[in-house]
């Protein structure tokens, strides 16, 4: 192994100092060229827990330890922050977002301490601060989170779901349009909605749907194994015949 220090956080801050400086891909890279490569690296992280394989959650954790370390040196390169400002600040939040661990308080109001982070960091409006790069479905649980609690939400689950019948409705009505702008939008409004009645019913969207595909993979690759003589050669009745098949066997 190179010798770059004799502690890994010297050999971690040494190895991207060389990469840096070094490497022709690592050099010409930019805060928006690697961001997207953190957020994949941070799914990653989630695939291996997923699947509790401690190796790979190991590695994957290595990963997205890099993508922080990148955004870290660049910064540090024109003078905003360094890795190190990193660790300090997540300490003081951490310190300050846990008065009943550091300084004997009583459990904190998590929300009024997190509003008063917003404040002092400008973000005066309600959904200041909700990132625009979130997946769909998790920003949409979000801002509906932030609105929620300032009061704007149904008491129960008969407003979400008699809403979520409307957008339906509209959606039906939009199609019958032949507009596509107005099938976007009605559809988006509809999507909305199923997040709005899932948070309602304490159900995490992204997870419960991340559950569907991962269910519909199995039922699927059921169905393409068991065709005969190929997938081709069936009609849809015939794959349905299948997909029930794969339903009764728990897949």
């Amino acid at each position: 192994m190179i010798d770059l220090g004799d502690t890994p956080y010297a050999r971690i801050k040494a190895l991207m100092d060389r990469l840096r400086k070094d490497c022709p891909w690592d050099s010409q890279q930019s805060f928006e060229t690697i961001a997207p490569y953190t957020i994949e690296e941070s799914y990653e992280v989630m695939d291996a827990v997923e699947r509790r394989d401690m190796d790979d959650l190991k590695n994957e954790l290595g990963d997205l330890l890099f993508q922080v370390l990148f955004h870290s040196k660049m910064a540090d390169e024109i003078d905003a922050f360094n890795f190190d400002d990193v660790c300090d600040g997540l300490v003081e939040k951490m310190i300050s977002r846990h008065p009943h661990v550091f300084e004997g308080a009583e459990q904190p109001d998590w929300d009024a301490i997190k509003a008063a982070e917003r404040k002092t960091a400008g973000r005066k409006r309600t959904l200041d601060g909700v990132a625009k790069s979130l997946p769909a479905l998790m920003r949409a649980e979000k801002l509906q989170k932030r609105a929620a609690k300032r009061g704007f939400d149904w008491p129960d689950t008969i407003g979400p779901v008699e809403k979520l019948r409307e957008e339906i409705e509209e959606v039906s009505e939009a199609v019958q349009s032949g507009s596509q702008t107005d099938i976007e939008t009605e559809i988006g409004d509809l999507l909305f909605s199923v997040v709005n009645l899932a948070r309602k019913l304490k159900v995490e969207p992204e997870q419960a749907l991340r559950g569907a595909n991962a269910k519909f993979t199995r039922r699927f690759i059921h169905v393409e194994e068991n065709a005969d003589p190929d997938l081709d050669s069936l009609s849809l009745d015939e794959m349905e015949v299948l997909w029930q098949a794969a339903k009764e066997k728990g897949l």
